[in-house]
């Protein structure tokens, strides 16, 4: 799964690449330890239609940003996740499967920061990484959350070097609009309805689809488990970008979110068998044999 806070803040000519190649190892390889043969690799890119060329590509620019490491094992060349894109993909895994937040304390989690204009930049990511933590913006330096993800915003503080150019309060709001006023004031939530809906038309018939084929249908294409549990994942996970994870307490009646994620979570449990399996046998560099017999 893909940091789309930390990849966003970096221009490049195959970015979305970048965030298959992510998307890939977050759901998979880090799974199984974070290393996979380069071939291997190559391989379920290529399933995913990635040309070796752009793959290289972007395997390259990912190693130079100090997200994977290549290195020789014999005759062979693995790709690892280092320490920083291990860490990136955990922070990111944590923020796409987090449960709904049912109870609120009532608290509201502020950031308040003021960086020159000679760190425009920076000021960028700050805001690009309070987004991808579900803060809103209640004014152009004043970033509100209902969850208390304070330590993680310290943390990318100290990332960013900015620290002292931030502070952190935790409050009850006291006077002036009320809650659900705040969160339509920091949040389209009726935007990020419509695009839940969107979700839900492009998925549910293809879930259907798929649930009536039954398993014995089902192992016998896990190539197309693993390729449709990937891109239903890799679509899926642009949401936090735009959906705080408010309470329940601050949600509309009936909020669509929650059945575009069980949607999702069906689906993806629908075909992971068959796509572990499938991803199993490519890294041992036995299954696309098996599919081409």
């Amino acid at each position: 799964m893909t940091d789309a806070a930390t990849i966003e803040s970096v221009e490049t000519p195959n970015v979305r690449t970048q965030f298959l190649i992510l998307t890939l190892f977050g759901d998979y390889i880090l799974p199984r330890g974070g290393e996979i043969r380069a071939s291997s690799l190559l391989d379920l890119l290529d399933l995913l239609g990635v040309s070796e060329r752009a793959a290289r590509s972007a395997l390259s620019r990912m190693a130079s940003r100090g997200w994977l490491v290549a290195r020789r094992q014999g005759r062979r060349s693995q790709y690892s996740l280092t320490s920083p894109g291990r860490l990136l993909l955990e922070r990111s895994g944590r923020r796409i499967f987090e449960p709904p937040y049912a109870d609120w304390d009532g608290l509201w989690h502020m950031v308040i920061y003021s960086l020159p204009e000679h760190q425009r930049a920076l000021r960028h990511v700050l805001r690009t990484q309070l987004l991808w933590l579900g803060f809103g913006p209640l004014a152009p330096a004043t970033w509100i959350s209902p969850r208390d993800r304070l330590a993680e915003v310290e943390v990318v503080c100290d990332e960013l070097g900015v620290r002292d150019c931030v502070d952190l309060f935790s409050g009850m709001h006291q006077r002036g609009p009320s809650d659900r006023a705040l969160v339509e004031r920091c949040w389209d939530l009726p935007a990020l309805a419509a695009e839940y809906r969107q979700f839900i038309t492009r998925y549910e018939a293809e879930y259907a689809e798929l649930s009536n084929l039954g398993a014995a249908r089902l192992s016998e294409a896990p190539e197309m488990c693993f390729a449709r549990r990937f891109w239903i994942t890799h679509e899926f996970q642009r949401f936090p970008r735009h959906d705080p994870g408010l309470p329940l307490a601050l949600l509309p009646l009936g909020w669509v979110g929650f059945e575009a994620r069980q949607l999702f979570d069906s689906y993806r449990q629908l075909l992971d068998a068959y796509a572990q399996q499938f991803v199993d046998g490519i890294i041992r560099g036995d299954a696309l044999v098996a599919a081409a017999s």
